[in-house]
């Protein structure tokens, strides 16, 4: 659900953001549509530094096997630290777009909010396609930057920071195009779920979008004017707040 803020502590911003009432929700949601049985093995691919892993291991039981992976080697490490000493949990190194995993040894998988930094996101789902076995489950969750709106009686400084947040995504626009992308590789798709994430107080918003560090960023590159800026955090943070986007769940079967 981020964007990439460059938030100065990484693995702090994505814990905070993950423990956002409206991520749980989605998550718990999308661990469900899995349909995980005991002793599955499940794949889940940029897991960060194990924010979700634990909620997977749940799932698969004991017998199963949870297996996380990451491109980022602080992720890595970070993962292998807080899950050091449960053997069915997995983690190491690796390109979404070459998972180091043989052909069909996957039962479940799950990528979330990775897809929109890839450098070629269908690359990324053929090879969930040949990890998984037949019969076997992926659910995926982005989000849509075109949807951005904040509210405030400065529209232009909002149409300009919701711009600028969707131009600075790879790719931001990758939500709306998961069912598609993921039937193009092989997969039938068998649910898509558009939710509206809604923030009504500063806290929240800024927890997930990062408005002060991306409005920096854009009155950095021109795109905001510095006083302009300034006015809209300002009535933003000490006023009424709302601030959305669309994201996107589907869930795809081998």
């Amino acid at each position: 659900m981020s964007v990439d803020t460059a938030a100065p502590d990484h693995i702090g911003y994505l814990d905070a953001a993950a423990a956002v009432p409206l991520a749980q929700d989605y998550k718990q949601r999308t661990v469900a549509a899995l349909h995980i049985r005991p002793g599955d093995t499940v794949l889940d691919v940029g897991c960060g530094p194990g924010t979700d892993l634990a909620r997977l291991a749940d799932a698969a039981g004991p017998d199963g096997t949870v297996i996380g992976i990451d491109a980022d080697p602080a992720m890595v490490e970070e993962a292998t630290r807080r899950f050091a000493g449960k053997p069915a949990v997995r983690i190491q190194p690796g390109d979404a777009h070459a998972l180091p995993l043989p052909d069909a040894s996957v039962d479940r998988a799950r990528i979330d909010r990775v897809l929109q930094h890839l450098t070629d996101p269908s690359r990324a789902l053929a090879e969930l396609h040949r990890v998984l076995r037949t019969g076997g489950r992926l659910a995926m969750a982005e989000p849509d930057w075109d949807t951005l709106a904040v509210d405030d009686p400065d529209t232009d400084t909002c149409r300009a920071y919701a711009r600028y947040v969707a131009d600075n995504v790879r790719n931001g626009v990758v939500g709306r195009q998961l069912a598609r992308r993921a039937t193009e590789v092989g997969f039938t798709v068998e649910r898509v779920d558009a939710t509206v994430l809604l923030f009504r107080d500063f806290t929240s918003a800024e927890r997930v979008l990062g408005l002060r560090r991306v409005a920096a960023r854009a009155v950095r590159d021109g795109v905001l004017a510095q006083a302009a800026a300034r006015a809209w955090l300002d009535r933003l943070a000490t006023g009424p707040c709302l601030a959305g986007f669309t994201f996107y769940t589907v869930v795809a079967v081998r």
